[in-house]
Parts: C-alpha cells; sequence; structure tokens
C-alpha cells in the first residue's frame, strides 16, 4: 500500500510577491490544494484543549505526519530563504499544532525575538464565524487597535502565512472560541533564548503525554 502524501503548492509560494504593508508577508491560498484539504481536515488529531501542541505529543494520521515531515523540509526551507533573502541554513525549526482557540487567544502580539520567521498553515473549511471575521489573523500598523490593520487572513482553505519576524510584527484576531486548526512553523535564531523556547516546547511535549494533562 503507497504512503498517503500532501501536494502543496511550492508553484505558487515561488511565484507569490511578497506584500510589504504592514509589514513584509506573504500569504498564499489554497497552498494546500482543495482535495488534500479535504482529506487533512477529516484525518487531524482530536484536540479539544486550547493551546500549542508538539506533534510529538500527539496521535498523527499518516496524512498529518506526511504534511508535518515536508514542512520541516528543505523544500518550504529554501523558499522561504530566496524569497526574503534569509540565510537559514542552520535555522532550527519549531513546529507546533492548535485544533482550538479560546477566549483568550488572539490577542495583539509581536512574536518572540528568538522565532525569526513564523509560517502559518491554517486547515479549516470556510464557516460562519470566519465569515464574520472572528478569528481572521489581522496584519495590523500597530499595537493599540485590532481595527488598524493592513490585511486579514482567514483561517480557512489551505492558507499560508509567511513572515519575518520584527520589531513592528504586530498581528491578533477578533474574538473567536471554537475549533480552529493551526500548523505553525518557526525557523529559530540560534542563541540562549531560542534553545530555552525550543526545551520548553519539547518539555511541554513529554507532559502532554500523560492522560491526566489531556
Amino acid at each position: 500500500m503507497c504512503a498517503q502524501t500532501v501536494q502543496p503548492d511550492y508553484t505558487a509560494l515561488r511565484n507569490t510577491p511578497v506584500a510589504t504593508d504592514p509589514f513584509p508577508h506573504v500569504v498564499v491560498e489554497h497552498f494546500i490544494r482543495p482535495d488534500d484539504l479535504r482529506a487533512l481536515f477529516v484525518s487531524m488529531p482530536d484536540i479539544s484543549a486550547g493551546g500549542s501542541w508538539p506533534p510529538e505529543s500527539l496521535t498523527l494520521n499518516p496524512l498529518v505526519a506526511d504534511l508535518v515531515a515536508q514542512l520541516r523540509g528543505e523544500t518550504l526551507r529554501d523558499i522561504i530563504a530566496a524569497k526574503f533573502s534569509l540565510d537559514l541554513t542552520d535555522a532550527p525549526t519549531m513546529l507546533t499544532i492548535r485544533g482550538r482557540t479560546r477566549e483568550k487567544d488572539g490577542r495583539i502580539h509581536r512574536d518572540s525575538i528568538s522565532k525569526r520567521v513564523t509560517i502559518l498553515l491554517y486547515l479549516n473549511p470556510e464557516s460562519d464565524a470566519f465569515s464574520r471575521k472572528e478569528g481572521c489573523l489581522r496584519l495590523l500598523r500597530g499595537p493599540d487597535d485590532i481595527e488598524d490593520y493592513a490585511a486579514e487572513i482567514p483561517p480557512v482553505n489551505g492558507t499560508l502565512l509567511v513572515f519575518p519576524n520584527s520589531p513592528d510584527t504586530w498581528h491578533g484576531h477578533r474574538r473567536y472560541v471554537g475549533p480552529r486548526y493551526t500548523i505553525q512553523l518557526n525557523y529559530m535564531a540560534t542563541d540562549a533564548r531560542a534553545r530555552h523556547e525550543m526545551r520548553r516546547h519539547h518539555l511541554s511535549a513529554l507532559a502532554k503525554r500523560l492522560p491526566f494533562l489531556r
């Protein structure tokens, strides 16, 4: 029996220009093609709690495991490095999966400076809530107003968002509570702070394997 595989649209990523407002970023709709997205969505692990889950703490369907392996691989790394003129050769990766958004999630923030690049992949079908702009990530012009945004990315249809982190990469979303599957990949720095953050996620992966913490 052949292994199940996903075919992300790397060509679309290569061909999508970098947007600059409010900061450099790339958005690729249907990076996961519709047929693959339907298969992935029904194959995602059942995550009833909020927070970020390292894949090592979850039981992954082969199709999901294949996607995780591809995201951690060299093809995506090389495309992103070329697109943003970055040297990511030795950058460690940190990947987590979210399955549910809580009331406290989505507050305006910047990612940790230990995360050189943030990649978000949304694996949800369209819904009434997302059509009402609930849970749609906004790239903001500043830290104070969720309505002062230059781009809004609904978390649907296999959309990929990539941006290098900087002091002005503010983002967040309007309140949403419910299922919202997201894979987040970061290319990390190699300093002590980044190593600490990656160790914390590895410890979280071990802890979340314990039944009483699930």
